[in-house]
């Protein structure tokens, strides 16, 4: 017999395979190996989440039960991706295009980024997907309980409980480890994905495993299997009046509904053309999935003892024939088949609660311009990683509370119709774009509200969660909303009843409510780009011209995406517009492909408020919006030919305004700079002149001819710093500078720069982090190390902070080593920004520091000449310098 601590090792080797599986995916990720992980056949086998403990286990059981029944599960989902393939299309298209989350983002950002709508099918999807969580635990214990009861050990409830309740927190920690690295939600899972895939074909192995030995290891056959199932009551045909028709929709619906599918099936996805193979792939992984359930369905009835739990007939009949390495097979099928579930579903639910819940809320709360960069980030991956616990906790409660011993089938069919309450949105939304928010919410709110009081609650049992006298009489001794007897009507089978109720009454408010109401113009505009996806498929204008700063939006985007994939998005942006650093001109454009970016990470509805409000929510009118939404492909064609011309026009105006802006500034600056030189070389001549004659005219005393040395010896090495910055600088720019190229450490070079600089006498605080700083270069370690000494002494000279502090940074962006050196003080405005490398700048507090402002502008020929490059990065809170070291010139640490 097998020993239940061998079925403990076996289910813990195989959850290790599973993290090494999903460890080695997110490697190959990391290093941009992702083809094969974006294949069809990941895609397809990842589909199989719909397969899970239900399916395992529960079809079997569903098949001794209700006969033929079984089959509707399997048929809904593969008249979805055979019949309704373009639609499958259509939304996968709109997932990428509108960079969608879940399938709370989906409603959300069709009906105008309507953050109440997010929340409340968030709420609707916690609730609906609940018991088919606490459906995984169930069968996961039950399962573990008859090896347990095999190998001669009697097991109480609390032993099945306690059992639940370390598989949950088991599925919890591997959902975190996994699904919260990337914040990102088109960031691909690939190692949660390959991990599904896996235990697709494992699953489906296992299943396939114990039916072949089912036929011909006890049956005898095929002959013999057809004959026992004709002569079963199972192979009948008595379907109850509209049961078929309802099982069929919800499971098509659930489908396409449910959070874990969405996941795989919209968010997951990286290519449409993927679609193709699975449209008739994952029908036949389907066909193989339900070909052996009757068989054994049927053989169980026929050997098992009467009274035998039938959605365990998959693990009982190998280990009731001996068979016990088939049974432990079958159980790691059925543990697959629950895991896969359990992880993805947790994971989209999470993210829906992190952006449309937590996110907004936190973002409320706090106070207007307290801003860290990547704070939203962090409340993001937090919340993620708190909802995943605080779900799996719900469905060990539903377990709970259920008591565990409900047939798996009712189980999942609770669960499906609460999530297909969201189809009359979605569907309306991606075809109708007269529908509203306010139809969607009143639909949702009716369709759920008659689905919790029809189905979901009457799903505890009787004086479960309500009494036997409210199923008999109604509430208050309301007859016509009687549970099961809604509006008098009885006789109907209650799942039908439930159904039928609940979607006629969702679909009615939906549509009398769209009706009735009027969208706005941002709904509108969503409504054309869904409903018209594969015309708009680029995205219209959302924005009209703003008065956003490019500053603030670079502030905006590095709390949520982080400092250097802000920086990095625009940088990119700068550049396609022809210019240099990391601040692009804010136009339209750009505002609707920076709210894209960022809802990617936090939600479309998010994503929208929090761009909104610096740029003060400015859309275009109802009108223009119609336009978009109605063109022509000829007009569009032409309309983007002009817009072409005039970017281009745009930027041609806009590079000589600001050549002729810098032009007048460098006189300007040209003229103070002479007149500064004047300054700064009268100044020391004439205490050195005057002093000297004093010391060669005059008896003085031998203290005071220190002193008058001393002022000579110190005017004329500030001579000589003036004289050497500009021959220095003159020899940069002529290009024949004289390297002296070694190699040395970065930290050494760091280390020299402080002292040099004097920043070491405590009035800097310096900030370093002396782990990443252990790397060799090979360039000029003098020059890179007067580089450093210049930004180091102006953070000391110019900081104007009460407790001055610089932080340097070095890290690894794009395979180039970058430092970066920023401070606490006012930062550099904006109108100066362009200016302070050029060799005719200062800033206006020149008096306080002294100096001829040529510092900067040594820095960037300096590494020019080093093959690198100096830059200023705005959006820091203070001045921020970013200094960048050539690839070949950054080697790996010895």
């Amino acid at each position: 017999m097998i020993s239940f601590n061998l079925l403990i090792f076996v289910s813990l080797a195989y959850v290790a395979f599973l993290f090494l599986v999903a460890f080695a995916a997110e490697r190959r990720s990391a290093q941009g190996k992702t083809g094969w992980l974006r294949s069809s056949t990941i895609y397809t086998l990842s589909l199989s989440i719909y397969c899970t403990a239900w399916t395992f286990y529960g079809a079997v059981g569903y098949a001794a039960r209700s006969g033929l029944e079984y089959l509707t599960i399997y048929l809904g989902p593969t008249l979805v991706m055979i019949g309704w393939w373009w639609l499958v299309r259509k939304l996968v298209r709109i997932g990428r295009t509108q960079r969608l989350t879940s399938i709370a983002d989906l409603i959300s950002s069709r009906y105008g980024k309507s953050t109440v709508l997010g929340v409340l099918v968030t709420v609707l999807a916690i609730v609906g997907t609940t018991p088919y969580i606490a459906l995984q635990l169930q069968s996961v214990t039950q399962s573990i309980g008859v090896f347990a009861a095999s190998s001669g050990e009697t097991w109480l409830p609390r032993d099945l409980n306690s059992a639940a309740m370390w598989v949950a927190v088991g599925l919890a920690v591997f959902t975190v480890v996994f699904g919260t690295r990337n914040l990102d939600a088109h960031e691909r899972h690939h190692g949660i994905v390959l991990a599904i895939a896996v235990e697709a074909v494992v699953k489906l192995f296992a299943l396939m495993a114990v039916g072949i030995f089912v036929v011909w290891g006890i049956a005898g056959g095929v002959g013999p299997t057809l004959d026992l199932i004709d002569a079963s009551a199972q192979s009948q045909w008595n379907p109850v009046s509209g049961r078929w028709i309802g099982l069929i929709f919800v499971s098509a619906g659930a489908f396409l509904c449910l959070p874990r599918m969405f996941q795989v099936l919209v968010v997951e996805n990286s290519d449409e053309r993927v679609l193709g193979t699975a449209s008739w792939a994952f029908p036949a992984y389907l066909l193989l999935m339900s070909l052996f359930v009757m068989p054994i369905a049927v053989v169980g009835l026929d050997l098992m003892p009467e009274g035998s739990n039938p959605d365990l007939f998959v693990v009982t009949l190998p280990l009731s024939e001996g068979r016990q390495g088939l049974a432990i097979l079958s159980f790691l099928g059925g543990f697959s088949s629950a895991t896969s579930m359990v992880i993805v579903a947790t994971l989209a639910l999470a993210t829906m609660v992190s952006n449309h819940i937590i996110v907004p809320s936190w973002l409320n709360a706090r106070t207007p311009g307290a801003v860290v960069s990547g704070d939203v980030r962090r409340v993001v991956v937090i919340s993620r990683r708190i909802s995943i616990g605080v779900i799996l906790a719900f469905g060990y409660i539903y377990f709970r509370l259920s008591g565990g011993g409900t047939a798996l089938a009712v189980i999942g069919l609770v669960s499906f119709m609460g999530v297909v309450q969201v189809l009359p949105a979605m569907i309306g939304g991606v075809f109708w774009r007269g529908a509203n928010r306010w139809g969607a919410g009143a639909g949702l709110i009716v369709g759920f509200t008659v689905w919790a009081w029809t189905n979901f609650l009457p799903s505890f049992g009787i004086d479960g969660a309500i009494s036997q006298a409210v199923f008999e009489h109604g509430p208050f001794g309301i007859g016509w909303l009687r549970p099961q007897a809604l509006f008098g009507i009885t006789g109907m089978d209650p799942f039908v009843h439930a159904l039928f109720w609940s979607m006629f009454l969702n679909t009615t408010a939906f549509m009398v409510v769209s009706i009735l109401t009027f969208p706005n113009p941002l709904e509108r505009l969503q409504g054309a780009q869904f409903v018209n996806v594969f015309d708009y498929s680029s995205g219209a204008r959302t924005w009209s011209q703003s008065a956003a700063q490019a500053e603030d939006l670079l502030v905006m985007a590095q709390r949520i995406l982080g400092g250097s994939v802000a920086q990095a998005t625009f940088r990119a942006e700068a550049k396609s517009q022809g210019k240099a650093g990391f601040l692009p001109d804010v136009t339209p454009d750009f505002i609707g492909r920076l709210e894209r970016e960022l809802s990617g990470s936090v939600g479309a509805a998010t994503a929208h408020a929090m761009i909104g409000q610096l740029t003060e929510g400015t859309m275009v009118s109802v009108e223009d919006l119609i336009a978009v939404a109605d063109e022509t492909a000829q007009i569009m064609e032409y309309s983007n030919e002009l817009e072409a011309k005039s970017a281009e026009q745009e930027r041609t105006a806009r590079a000589l305004l600001e050549a002729n802006e810098k032009l007048t500034a460098l006189s300007i600056q040209k003229d103070a700079f002479l007149s500064q030189i004047s300054h700064e070389l009268r100044t020391p001549m004439t205490s050195i002149r005057s002093f000297s004659d004093i010391l060669r005219d005059s008896e003085v005393e031998d203290e005071a001819r220190k002193r008058f040395a001393g002022i000579i010896h110190e005017e004329s090495n500030r001579l000589t710093r003036l004289l050497d910055d500009l021959l220095d600088l003159g020899v940069l720019e002529s290009g024949q500078v004289q390297l002296n190229m070694g190699q040395g450490s970065l930290a050494d070079v760091l280390d020299r720069a402080v002292i040099a600089s004097g920043a070491d006498t405590g009035k800097l605080s310096i900030l370093r982090k002396p782990g990443a700083e252990a790397i060799l270069v090979q360039t000029d370690l003098d020059r890179l190390a007067q580089v450093f000494i210049n930004l180091i002494s102006n953070a000391a000279k110019y900081c104007a902070s009460e407790t001055p502090q610089l932080r340097i940074t070095v890290r690894e962006i794009d395979g180039e080593t970058v430092v970066d050196f920023c401070d606490n003080g006012a930062g550099i405005p904006k109108e100066s920004q362009s200016m302070i490398f050029e060799k005719f700048s200062r800033l206006e507090d020149e008096g306080k520091a002294g100096g001829a402002g040529l510092g900067l502008a040594i820095c960037r020929q300096i590494m020019g000449a080093l093959g690198g490059d100096v830059i200023y990065l705005p959006g820091q809170g203070g001045a921020a310098f970013r200094v960048t070291l050539p690839k070949t010139q950054a080697l790996a640490a010895q």
